[in-house]
């Protein structure tokens, strides 16, 4: 067995007792007063965005606030909902609520298209006792609550007085700081419960992995602020490690993808993170005469992560934009999940990460062997080293240790990994904490429900345990075949979903895409072609392929695909009837 184990070196000092982000926000206050803290670039009323700035003593100050006002309402413990946009006063409620030692449970406004029955689900799981906002989503959040088993104190914190420092409780290191809401394919949204030592920990890692440093280095993001990698990058670091946090709503780098670029290129020292598919769309969608205003040779770190990273995206990536004076060293592969707060593993600095091309069969098999003359070949980019944490691979049904070269089930251990999921005693159980616990330090095992190989030291992740498409017995990766059919010309780049559906013979294929622009015509040879195409390079028979218009496979909200959401969507006939195919 191969388990690889290697602490970095953390940005300050370990975690202690009594502290919290919000406790090193007044630390950062002190030392850095007057700079600026956060920075959210609000694109509504113009094309430019206009920049919404608070410094370190105001967002102290505001946060201070916020939590004076808290505690009028809700006592230590009780969960703090944040429904609120992307924006300044979205970090502000958050902070607020852990100063007050509450709870906090960062949501969204009602508003995000798609997303209301997931805000539901949430609210009722976590049963707040107060819900924060500002005056402007104030009625929107009011007349969703009516209609919710829920009935919190709404709070806006725009509106909330001035206060007068005051001395608040230590805040435990094991005691729960937030709840990170994650869903996957067969269940409602879960509450990963992190304690103050997890989110620190893993903020700490971060920062040191990606080379923040602080006075020189600034988080960039346009990520959610509720998803595990938003939180972490826009505020989780920053308070950590004294940076300036620069934000902006994910629907503006949808809308104009230049708009993120132009953020990386005004921030020297920019670290950002964002999932593959972002990439591609950056280097098709940013003009040349957008190219001309960009300068990213200051560019400290890219993330690239959260789904499997493709080579041909970072080579067409870093083709479009080494002109502007992009390296490729600072792409920075990395893999986590929201169990363990988010980040477990980053390739090195100052290198490209590293590809290994694999025989596509026996990888399906579980079996990482290099590709030999003529075999089908699936190439892999490392998602490297574990950051202060171990990394394991064992077999996803008996949970033995896997061999050297042998696909299975990645787990982790470490001090960022979460306590477990909120009012789900059985399933807790079932992930968190496994054996053999760590002798020193007491710490058990994560078991990620994702899949991968160790090669030489470092992490490669070949897909997840649920998406996984099985077929007569033989498995095959969805990234797999959806790159399959997004090589044809009447595929839209990065639209193709696949997965397993039960079939009167068993399991069977299903592929849901959009049409690209100006294909209208000859969906029909299309889809024969596409069939042609998966049977040929993965021996696999399509069941259904299902063309939808531009725009129409469901998605997160942060614009990837959903796999999980278009099986369900498949399944019920809910997918837009408009169907091409």
């Amino acid at each position: 067995m191969e388990t690889i184990s290697r602490p970095v070196p953390v940005t300050g000092a370990p975690v202690a007792a009594g502290e919290s982000f919000a406790t090193l926000l007044g630390h950062w206050a002190r030392r850095l007063g007057d700079r600026i803290a956060v920075t959210h670039l609000d694109h509504r009323d113009g094309a430019d965005g206009r920049a919404v700035t608070l410094t370190w003593r105001e967002l102290d100050d505001r946060v201070e606030a916020v939590a004076a006002r808290l505690s009028e309402v809700a006592g230590p413990g009780e969960r703090a909902a944040v429904l609120a946009g992307q924006s300044a006063d979205y970090v502000v409620a958050f902070l607020g609520a852990l100063r007050a030692g509450l709870v906090a449970v960062p949501l969204f406004a009602p508003g995000l298209p798609g997303h209301a029955g997931r805000l539901a689900a949430a609210l009722a799981d976590c049963g707040p006792r107060v819900a924060l906002t500002t005056a402007g989503e104030h009625e929107a959040v009011t007349r969703f609550l009516a209609g919710s088993p829920v009935d919190p104190v709404v709070v806006d914190v725009d509106a909330v007085p001035t206060a007068a420092p005051r001395e608040w409780p230590e805040p435990d290191p094991d005691a729960p700081a937030y709840l990170q809401y994650t869903s996957g394919s067969t269940r409602s949204p879960a509450g990963v419960v992190l304690t103050h030592g997890n989110v620190l920990a893993n903020a700490r890692q971060a920062c040191a992995a990606y080379g923040a440093e602080s006075g020189t280095t600034s988080a960039v993001s346009w990520l959610p602020l509720f998803h595990d990698m938003g939180l972490i990058l826009g505020i989780g670091a920053p308070m950590a490690g004294g940076l300036e946090s620069v934000l902006m709503d994910p629907l503006a780098f949808l809308e104009r993808p230049v708009r993120w670029l132009r953020a990386l290129s005004a921030s020297p020292g920019a670290i950002s993170a964002a999932p593959n598919f972002a990439y591609a769309y950056c280097a098709s969608r940013v003009s040349e005469a957008d190219k001309v205003y960009l300068e990213l040779s200051r560019v400290v770190s890219l993330i690239n992560g959260s789904e499997p990273v493709l080579p041909a995206t970072i080579a067409k990536f870093h083709a479009a934009f080494a002109g502007c004076g992009l390296r490729p060293e600072v792409h920075r592969s990395s893999y986590g999940l929201a169990e363990a707060t988010v980040l477990v593993s980053v390739t090195d600095a100052g290198k490209p990460p590293r590809q290994a091309t694999f025989d596509r069969a026996r990888l399906a098999a579980g079996y990482a062997v290099p590709a030999g003359p003529g075999a089908s070949a699936t190439t892999l980019v490392s998602c490297g080293r574990p950051v202060g944490q171990r990394v394991r691979i064992t077999d996803p049904v008996t949970g033995r240790p896997a061999e050297p070269g042998e696909v299975g089930e990645i787990q982790v251990s470490g001090p960022n990994v979460g306590r477990g999921y909120w009012g789900r005693p059985e399933a807790s159980a079932a992930a968190f904490g496994l054996p053999p616990r760590d002798p020193d330090t007491g710490e058990g095992w994560l078991a990620t429900g994702d899949l991968g190989v160790l090669s030489d030291g470092e992490l490669f992740v070949t897909g997840r345990l649920k998406d996984l498409v099985v077929v007569d017995g033989r498995n095959h990766y969805p990234q797999d075949i959806e790159q399959t059919v997004e090589e044809h010309p009447a595929v839209r780049p990065h639209s193709a979903a696949a997965f397993a559906i039960d079939g009167d013979a068993g399991e069977a294929a299903v592929v849901v895409l959009e049409r690209a622009k100006g294909a209208d015509a000859g969906i029909a040879a299309a889809t024969a072609a596409l069939r042609a195409a998966v049977s040929a390079g993965h021996g696999l028979r399509l069941h259904d392929v299902v063309f939808l218009a531009p725009g129409e496979v469901p998605r997160t909200s942060s614009g990837k695909i959903s796999r999980a959401r278009c099986r369900v969507s498949y399944l019920d006939g809910s997918l837009p009837a408009r169907r091409l195919g």
